[in-house]
């Protein structure tokens, strides 16, 4: 009983020691998450990955964009930015990777973050001559201004968010008011949500700007119209992001690059494994407005969202880990 009490003790501690050289390896890992919600769900999908996966000892630090990228690219912390949109500062990204700061690993979007103008796919669908924002302007008729029936409305984000200023160099540039259309300023994200909604509640025609991954296209499906013509990003710094530019042209709105930040130093003492994860780690704009759409509707928080995914897409996330870390994430759910 003696030796049967001994060998027990030894195979836990043996177990135990396994357990604390892992964790030592992995060691302590600050994770940002982002003020919007598909980086709040994704900096918690790491935080549990890490942690019943591979050991570390991982926690979530408050965060936003210029702020986190600013301080991983001068002073190396957090150690990593899950979802990082990096056209936003791109001197600050190119001079931190340079200076040996950050490393980019991966994209958590291949999609990239999409803004343009939407219409409902049951208007796409009803209409499939419409591909084109050029197209869309010959037929003011399938989306009436709720104020004049007899004019096309397209709906306009709430001032202050640069897609609002691109809306309204757009509506310049391919001369949509000659086409017989206003452009309504829908005063706030709700009003915007809510004219959306309320369209579809109809089946009405709308378009209007809108962007991708949100909630609200996990909800509504919707369809982006080509701009129907080439990117110029001399033009597009020139005029369309610049709200009294004069003379806007048309132009296709870029795809925002969206990618892992890694902290160097912490890409040097972690083990190819978690690396290889956050690597490997990515998810489509569709899955991720589903999720949301589900959070949303749950009023679920990201640590909730993050456990439903892993619950409900183990054909997904498995495909990011390691047979053994994905065994340890499952048997934590």
């Amino acid at each position: 009983m003696k030796k049967l009490l001994a060998s027990t003790c030894l195979m836990f501690g043996l177990l135990g020691g396994a357990s604390i050289a892992s964790a030592a390896e992995c060691g302590s890992v600050t994770i940002a998450s982002m003020n919007w919600q598909s980086a709040e769900v994704l900096s918690n999908l790491d935080k549990i990955i890490l942690n019943e996966g591979y050991g570390c000892s991982a926690e979530i630090t408050v965060g936003d964009t210029v702020p986190t990228i600013t301080s991983m690219a001068e002073k190396g912390q957090p150690d990593i930015a899950p979802e990082a949109w990096i056209d936003l500062l791109p001197e600050v990204v190119k001079k931190g990777t340079e200076e040996g700061r950050i490393v980019q690993v991966g994209s958590p979007l291949p999609d990239g973050g999409v803004q343009g103008w939407w219409i409902p796919k049951y208007i796409a669908d009803a209409h499939p001559d419409i591909k084109t924002i050029p197209d869309m302007l010959k037929h003011p008729e399938i989306f009436p201004d709720p104020e004049d029936s007899k004019k096309g409305a397209i709906f306009n984000g709430p001032q202050g968010w640069g897609g609002t200023i691109v809306t309204s160099q757009y509506y310049k540039a391919f001369n949509a008011q000659k086409a017989g259309f206003t452009l309504v300023d829908t005063g706030s994200a709700a009003g915007l949500d809510g004219s959306i909604a309320k369209a579809y509640e109809r089946k009405e025609g709308w378009v209007g700007y809108y962007w991708a991954p949100t909630a609200l296209l996990g909800k509504y499906a919707m369809v982006k119209l080509d701009a129907g013509v080439p990117s110029d990003p001399a033009e597009w710094k020139r005029c369309n992001t610049v709200a009294d530019c004069p003379d806007p042209k048309p132009n296709a709105w870029p795809t925002d690059h969206v990618v892992t930040l890694v902290a160097k130093p912490f890409s040097e003492k972690v083990g190819p494994d978690v690396m290889n994860y956050l690597s490997k780690r990515s998810w489509s704009n569709e899955t991720v407005n589903k999720l949301m759409a589900w959070m949303t509707d749950n009023q679920a928080s990201g640590e909730d969202g993050a456990k439903h995914f892993l619950k409900e897409n183990k054909d997904v996330w498995t495909k990011w880990v390691s047979p053994e870390a994905a065994k340890k994430i499952e048997a934590s759910l």
